[in-house]
């Protein structure tokens, strides 16, 4: 995955904020990255209406 790629949310590992469940199954923009507890990498993803919000690299998948 790269900065600019299109992802889709496909699930949510943990329980979260009605916001971001409502991001289930959108598509969105890959904005940037972080380490996540030294286990893993998290997305920040950006949806058109500008909503932004971190996912594990688990729960996004790439979209054609």
């Amino acid at each position: 995955m790269k900065v600019g790629q299109k992802v889709r949310v496909r699930r949510l590992r943990d329980r979260v904020s009605e916001a971001v469940v409502k991001r289930l199954g959108q598509t969105g923009t890959i904005q940037d990255f972080k380490m996540t507890d030294a286990s893993g990498v998290g997305v920040l993803v950006q949806f058109e209406d500008k909503y932004a919000t971190w996912f594990f690299e688990d729960e996004v998948e790439l979209t054609h």
